[in-house]
């Protein structure tokens, strides 16, 4: 019988094209600073990641999945500073995610299982203070149709929306992140 494992890699460079001093990493790396200066391009080998511009997995965040990011800076508007980053785990199995309208999971709620490319427009909320993640790897994104800010959210209860590093609450797009 073989097993096969599916290891997560990502390379950050220090210049665009793929060039200069590079470091690879293969899980979630809570401080970059010591690693590198700067960062202006990305190459994903395999796997998905949240990348962040704050040490301690802070700041503004990005989902990178496998592919080549010759400028990343150009494309996602983030700035050269990569300080951290986080492993997406694969998961295969069902998806489901409450949102609330107030703290502490108060007020209205909404149940999701599937992407939602506007929550307005089929739920008449964007304002959401709580959630919680009971199945699946989520991002969520400032905007309708999956643009804006984006922050990543894993299984588990996030009692206000600054514990998923949300400036504010609303939310525009909610995405399944899915093994790609």
């Amino acid at each position: 019988m073989e097993f096969f494992v599916l290891l997560h890699q990502i390379i950050f460079y220090e210049d665009r094209n793929f060039g200069g001093h590079h470091y690879e990493c293969m899980s979630d790396c809570a401080d970059l600073h010591s690693m590198f200066d700067h960062c202006r391009s990305i190459r994903v080998e395999s796997g998905m990641f949240m990348i962040y511009d704050q040490p301690g997995f802070m700041g503004n965040q990005y989902f990178m999945r496998m592919g080549e990011y010759s400028d990343y800076m150009g494309m996602t508007g983030m700035n050269d500073c990569v300080r951290s980053c986080r492993m997406i785990p694969m998961h295969s199995g069902s998806f489901r995610m409450q949102l609330y309208e107030h703290f502490d999971m108060g007020g209205e709620m909404i149940e999701l299982t599937d992407d939602c490319p506007n929550l307005m427009g089929r739920f008449r909320l964007t304002n959401f203070n709580s959630c919680n993640v009971l199945d699946g790897h989520w991002l969520v994104y400032e905007q309708p149709n999956y643009r804006g800010r984006q922050y990543y959210l894993r299984p588990g209860l996030y009692r206000s929306f600054s514990e998923w590093n949300g400036p504010n609450s609303r939310i525009g797009s909610i995405r399944r992140l899915m093994n790609l």
